[in-house]
This record gives structure tokens, sequence and C-alpha cells, in this order.
């Protein structure tokens, strides 16, 4: 077994497989809200009545979007998987499809969920300012994990020696 090969008994820098999902997720809800109430402080098209609810839409956000994520994926090995260009063509469609339609899911489970504690206002029924949430929050998501990743031990000169 390698040293970066990991187990619940073998934990990998003192985390366990359910640790990291714990602090990511964690994480993620955290960016979530930060996001959305920067966006309700800040611009007139978002406005949720509390603290409370925001982090409640925080979590059923972080939780829709990582389910439409799996589904997309799942959806494109399907169509990785067969050979031809058709099939690229349908994966595209697809994705865009999914990425698209599930944005107005989400409004429609939050809407459903929290009535007129959130409201989103603006073009096409507050749908533009409920997709500057959405890729607000991809985007805030992509900045921290890259700044994460960044932050990793970088193997020194001595250990790039003995592996050599």
């Amino acid at each position: 077994m390698s040293e970066e090969q990991t187990t619940l008994a073998r934990p990998l820098h003192g985390f366990n497989s359910p640790q990291r999902y714990f602090v990511g997720y964690t994480l993620a809800v955290l960016v979530d809200l930060t996001v959305l109430n920067l966006l309700d402080e800040f611009w007139q098209h978002i406005n949720v009545s509390s603290f409370s609810i925001s982090l409640l839409v925080a979590i059923l956000l972080q939780l829709l979007l990582k389910l439409t994520i799996a589904f997309e994926h799942k959806l494109a090995d399907y169509f990785k998987s067969i050979p031809g260009t058709a099939p690229k063509v349908y994966r595209a469609l697809s994705t865009w499809a999914i990425l698209f339609f599930s944005k107005i899911i989400m409004l429609e489970a939050i809407n459903l969920a929290f009535g007129d504690a959130i409201t989103f206002t603006g073009p096409v029924d507050g749908l533009v300012a409920f997709f500057v949430l959405v890729f607000g929050i991809l985007i805030a998501e992509f900045i921290v994990s890259k700044i994460y990743f960044s932050l990793r031990d970088k193997p020194s000169d001595n250990e790039l020696e003995t592996t050599a």
C-alpha cells in the first residue's frame, strides 16, 4: 500500500474520508452563505429575511448543486462510452440543458421551501438574479479550492532525491 492511499483505519494527514467530506461540504456551505449574504446586502435583486434563512438556503443550494453535477457527470459518462460524433453532440446538448434547467428547478425548490423569506427580483421574474447567485457561488468555490490546493505541502528537494 502506497503512502498516498488512505482508509478509515489509516487516515491521510490525520483526516479520514468522512472527516474530509465534512470539512469540504462545510466550507462549501460557508462559501455559499457568504456569497448569498453579500448579494443580499449589496444588490437589490436578492433579499433574504434573516441569517437563519440564508443558512438554510445555502445548505439547500449546496445539496442541489452537488446533485446536479453528479447527474450531469453520470449522463456525460454514458455518452462518452458510445463511439461516434452524435453522442458527443448529445453530451454537449444534455450538459447545457441539465445545467440550465436545473437552475430553474433549484429556484422553484427554494421558492417552495422558503416562500417569501427569500426573494429574487429583476429581469425574467428574478431568474437572472438567481443565475448571478449560482454563478457567483461557483466562482467563489473555484477560487477557494484554488487557494486550498495551492497551500498543500510541496515535496522538498530531499524527498525528490530519495524517490528518484
